[in-house]
């Protein structure tokens, strides 16, 4: 049965049949044309093929394919991922300027900038399987020492630290006055307090970059300096300051005004200090006030 109806098919496909144009009202013969109902289906498989194929050429290599939501452009891919390495970029350069603000802040407020790495702790260490080892006299006498330092004792950069890097400098004296409070970092007072005349202009100690000029409560009216080498130069506590964030200055040119301001201020004067790599220095090793 199924036999039959496959050569039933196959006789269908190969009869020819005729397809005449004829005029209407005259039934005048026009054109005529001789088909196989396999001819056909062959016909129109190729044009189906040859659409499919005109079709996906405009779409691959015409600008044609900007207007079909959804396919994105070799071209706009590219600045896509441009752009986001941009930004992925600008984040880790903004995340760095946030901890240098933060760190500057601390020092600004008298505080130590704290570390911003965080050590992971080695889990995979046996200890149990390290050794005794019997305390030698001179490693005893080196704990005995290291025990009896304050833990949090500020670390300071002394002259033989500092090597070469800012003994060449010439130190020009921000305010010539009376010293009143000398540098202690055990008293959290990193820097000079320098009493002078009232309006008395206050000058930068070195030629660098202002990269702060601002209010806090704390300390009034600041203005810090960055100078070459890490060094930085901070003073505080003045009535006016002349000099704005991202301004030049030379050694000995004004940038501010003694005064008073801020809550931890007791009358004018000039609180200065001396940072380098992070460490306060104590100005008197390096300017005669």
């Amino acid at each position: 049965m199924e036999e039959k109806k496959r050569q039933k098919w196959a006789r269908r496909l190969k009869n020819r049949y005729r397809f005449v144009i004829m005029n209407e009202d005259t039934f005048e013969e026009k054109a005529s044309f001789n088909l196989r109902a396999l001819n056909v289906f062959v016909t129109t498989g190729l044009v189906i093929m040859l659409l499919i194929t005109l079709t996906t050429f405009l779409i691959a290599f015409t600008p044609l394919r900007e207007y079909i939501p959804g396919y994105a452009d070799v071209k706009s891919r590219r600045q896509l991922i441009s752009l986001m390495q941009k930004t992925d970029s600008l984040q880790l350069a903004l995340n760095a300027r946030d901890l240098y603000l933060t760190n500057l802040r601390s020092i600004i407020n008298g505080r130590i900038p704290g570390d911003s790495v965080v050590l992971q702790p080695n889990t995979d260490q046996r200890y149990d399987t390290i050794k005794t080892l019997s305390k030698s006299l001179s490693d005893s006498l080196l704990r005995a020492e290291i025990e009896s330092q304050d833990p949090f004792s500020l670390h300071l950069s002394d002259d033989a630290s500092l090597g070469n890097s800012i003994r060449g400098f010439l130190f020009f004296p921000p305010l010539k006055g009376t010293l009143t409070t000398r540098f202690d970092p055990v008293m959290k007072h990193f820097g000079v307090d320098i009493v002078g005349p009232a309006n008395e202009p206050i000058k930068s100690t070195l030629d660098g970059t202002v990269i702060l000029s601002n209010f806090t409560s704390e300390t009034g009216w600041v203005i810090g300096i960055q100078h070459n080498n890490n060094l930085l130069s901070f003073y505080k506590h003045n009535s006016a300051l002349l000099k704005k964030a991202g301004d030049y200055v030379k050694a000995g040119e004004v940038i501010a005004v003694i005064g008073s301001s801020g809550e931890l201020s007791s009358g004018p004067h000039l609180h200065f200090e001396l940072w380098f790599n992070g460490s306060p220095l104590d100005p008197l090793k390096y300017i005669a006030f």
